[in-house]
């Protein structure tokens, strides 16, 4: 097998050279890691990854292919993917296809055989920067140019990329994940839950309809008064890509639901809620992206294990007069990882409860929804 030469182009001149797996295609994006030792595919499928280079820390992927299933949207939304090493061979009952193959045939560019390592060390010490997967490079220099041309995160509104264009309802619930799986069965609904589509994922639908919702998921730009005509019992705000400060049209619609139903918001959806009430976000050195970081939860004095994936975080100083209690901080570098209204049913997390990929600590903050739904019926 003739080898194909790639390259990953910095923004600050940096060169990675390495090997292509996917689609011989130049793409740009701004480079990411994440450090998460399994579910590389939820992670190329996740919305919340348009317009990144992902990086992944785990030094062989693809050992265990790919399937239907385990994707989190119809497609990777990732722009490219930076690897040690590809894993010659798929080995999973549950796979039906490699994980090159299918990043490769959704037109996504993967580089190999790169020092990792070496790159994730200056991730972390000059942040996150711009980058260019070019394949068959004639030069550096023009690599270089071409990630130095890439826009920056910082300003992007990325969610009319990842948001649905029109309403339907979600009835999928958990599945198990083999057969002897301990998954129980959802309640029947007995809630309506509303669901802004800012680049939702599926698996936050699927725990939705497990504690017994009927789910509408709604475009991210659908008015206020819109989504109170549907007669939720609770409103969902999603997690999604970019910047949240020009979401300004997003916050000012869920400023009109506050008093008026319980919400709750995961990631974007915790940004936004941020914005809604007055606060600031700032962009984050080189983000949270990974299945293992440590968060306090304050009320109940725990520790949970999280699944993170964001490169913007809330101000607390921009929150600090309000009717707003944090709830939940990052034990890694003291950032925000989630907030509750003093008085009205509204909460958010920064994290991904739903997990996937990731650990089951958070789950309990769907049945924490549930009980809000209930307590404000009619």
């Amino acid at each position: 097998m003739i080898e194909t030469p790639a390259v990953l182009a910095l923004e600050d001149g940096t060169i990675f050279e390495g090997v292509s797996f996917g689609a011989p295609v130049q793409r740009v994006g701004e480079v990411v890691f994440n450090t998460a030792i399994t579910g590389y595919q939820e992670i190329f499928t996740d919305p919340s990854y348009s317009g990144q280079i992902v990086v992944l820390t785990n030094p062989q992927i693809g050992n265990y292919g790919a399937n239907e299933a385990d994707c989190e949207a119809g497609a990777p939304y990732i722009e490219g993917l930076v690897v040690r090493e590809i894993s010659p061979i798929a080995s999973n009952w549950r796979a039906d296809d490699k994980a090159e193959h299918f990043l490769a045939k959704h037109g996504i560019p993967i580089i190999g055989e790169v020092d990792t390592r070496k790159l994730v060390r200056l991730l972390r010490e000059r942040g996150a920067m711009r980058g260019a997967i070019a394949i068959r490079a004639d030069g550096y220099e023009e690599a270089i140019a071409t990630a130095r041309s890439a826009p920056s995160m910082a300003g992007q509104n990325l969610i009319s990329k990842v948001s649905t264009s029109h309403r339907y309802e979600w009835t999928q619930d958990v599945p198990p994940v083999c057969p002897s799986g301990d998954i129980h069965s959802p309640p029947e609904p007995r809630f309506h839950v509303v669901a802004y589509d800012y680049g939702i994922k599926r698996n936050i639908l699927r725990h939705l309809v497990q504690i017994g919702s009927r789910v509408t998921v709604v475009p991210a730009d659908t008015s206020g008064e819109d989504v109170l005509s549907l007669n939720p019992d609770g409103v969902f705000l999603s997690n999604g890509p970019g910047d949240p400060e020009p979401l300004q049209h997003q916050s000012a619609q869920v400023r009109k639901l506050i008093g008026k139903v319980p919400v709750f918001g995961i990631c974007l959806g915790h940004q936004i809620l941020g914005l809604a009430f007055g606060g600031k976000t700032f962009k984050l050195k080189f983000g949270h992206h990974g299945a293992n970081h440590p968060v306090l939860h304050r009320p109940a004095g725990k520790v949970e294990i999280t699944s993170q994936n964001h490169g913007f975080a809330v101000d607390p100083d921009s929150l600090r007069d309000s009717e707003i209690e944090l709830t939940h901080v990052n034990l890694n570098d003291d950032t925000v990882e989630g907030f509750r209204h003093r008085s009205e049913p509204v909460f958010c997390v920064q994290y991904h409860p739903e997990a996937a990929p990731g650990p089951h600590d958070s789950h309990y903050l769907f049945h924490e929804f549930a009980r809000l739904m209930t307590e404000h019926q009619p």
